[in-house]
């Protein structure tokens, strides 16, 4: 493990040399996003960090395949490298909702194939098509949400740290069914290199560019670890992503409202809406995620407590976010 640590070191290097130019490139080209009534920012901003964060992701992800790529990995690849094409559009002319969805649904449609070679999500309990598509559609789900929770500086870096440092430990602690520990420290090191400009105050933000496809490559990851029967530490690593985007979406959903547009009602806006800062939030965000990490440990060995006592963190987590 001690040359995966020094490996991901320099890929966080090379992430934070990387953001850091892109940042001035694109403030120069001024690909900025600017304020409006549902942002948490003040000043017009660079927006596209993905641009640097993605392609040393999948550089990584190359390199850790070795000298022949299996076909699998080749559709994740290709699949994150669509999604961050349409996506660096979408951060330029806004496309319609409806397009992005349909390309999002075409991408996760074909890389269920490239999941499939872990086995079936639901352990065998549903027919085989029956499996696949319930994995697209919580694929498409996750792909979105992270989308939709990239709306404070920090708030994405902390969680794909998090995320991918916990698979990879895992995968040290459980080698015969996660997935390989390279694939998750690799993503970590290039969001903490990211990490570094886009902590408060925010130099430089993700973008839809950054945030569609490592939304893609993490839901491809917790759903190869599902389907190896880990479903316990695949619920309990994102946990509070999906409780707040879901219970957020729901109550849109309840009101009657439209769920596809943007809107500044997650638990993490509404917290710092009420006075918190960026930096405090995503801190608090972090502490939990940690203990969500040791959880998901735990979850080998105890999962039915371990995902018991990531819904108590997490309910702590949003009652403390609640103006």
């Amino acid at each position: 493990m001690i040359w995966l640590l020094c490996i991901s070191a320099v890929i966080a290097v090379l992430s934070a040399l990387a953001t850091g130019m892109l940042a001035a490139l694109l403030r120069r080209r001024a690909i900025l996003d600017h304020p409006n009534a549902r942002s948490s920012h003040a000043t017009p901003t660079p927006r596209g960090g993905g641009l640097a964060v993605v392609p040393i992701t999948l550089a990584a992800w190359i390199a850790g395949a070795g000298t022949e790529l299996p076909t699998g990995l080749i559709v994740i690849l290709g699949g994150a490298c669509a999604l961050a094409a349409l996506s660096w559009i979408d951060d330029l002319r806004s496309l319609p909702a409806a397009l992005r969805l349909a390309v999002q649904a075409a991408v996760v449609g074909v890389g269920v194939g490239a999941l499939g070679a872990h086995g079936q999500i639901f352990q065998g309990l549903l027919p085989a098509w029956l499996d696949a598509a319930a994995a697209a559609l919580l694929w498409l789900w996750f792909l979105n949400l992270f989308n939709f929770m990239d709306g404070i500086d920090g708030i994405a870096g902390v969680e794909t740290v998090c995320i991918g440092a916990g698979l990879a430990a895992l995968a040290a602690l459980a080698a015969d069914g996660a997935p390989p520990a390279w694939f998750g420290a690799t993503l970590a090191a290039a969001a903490f290199g990211f990490l570094v400009w886009n902590w408060h105050p925010a130099r430089i933000f993700l973008g839809d560019v950054g945030s569609v496809p490592l939304g893609f490559l993490l839901g491809f990851l917790l759903l190869a670890l599902a389907a190896r029967g880990y479903w316990a530490p695949a619920l309990i690593l994102p946990a509070y992503y999906l409780a707040d985007a879901t219970i957020t979406l729901a109550r849109r959903a309840w009101r009657r409202e439209p769920v596809w547009k943007a809107h500044a009602e997650h638990y993490y806006q509404r917290a710092v809406q009420s006075g918190m800062s960026h930096a405090q939030v995503s801190l608090a965000v972090l502490a939990a995620n940690l203990v969500l990490v040791g959880l998901a440990l735990t979850s080998l060995s105890f999962p039915l407590l371990s995902l018991a006592a990531a819904a108590l963190v997490v309910a702590a987590l949003l009652v403390w976010m609640r103006p």
